[in-house]
């Protein structure tokens, strides 16, 4: 499975292949033109309430994954359908969030590779 992560603020490569912007909001100060997203997903990102309480500090990045695999596992038939595309070609998920160790595009990776 062709399966990387990368910020939607970093220059777009060849490399890429298939560039799904995984955010439930569109990065502010990027314009589509530079983003070069062929899908913004918006069924798979974290619910808007969930989101909010990790980024606002009420919960911590274990909570906050635990409570997303539970949201992603509502989701079957789209999991599945990126497994897919990845499969076939290299797939990039896109994010717009500074911290690049704890976010949830990691954790929609490793539900995506079966950790």
């Amino acid at each position: 499975m062709a399966l990387k992560t990368k910020r939607v603020q970093e220059p777009a490569a060849k490399s890429d292949g298939l560039r799904m912007l995984v955010d439930r909001l569109w990065p502010r100060g990027i314009s589509k033109e530079r983003a070069r997203v062929d899908e913004w997903n918006k069924v798979l990102p974290p619910s808007n309430t969930l989101r909010t309480s990790y980024h606002s500090g009420q919960l911590n990045f274990r909570t906050f994954s635990a409570a997303y695999r539970m949201e992603l596992s509502t989701h079957p038939d789209e999991l599945d359908r990126l497994r897919n595309l990845a499969k076939q070609g290299t797939v990039t998920l896109l994010y717009a969030s500074a911290n690049t160790t704890e976010n949830h595009v990691l954790v929609l990776e490793q539900v995506l590779k079966g950790h």
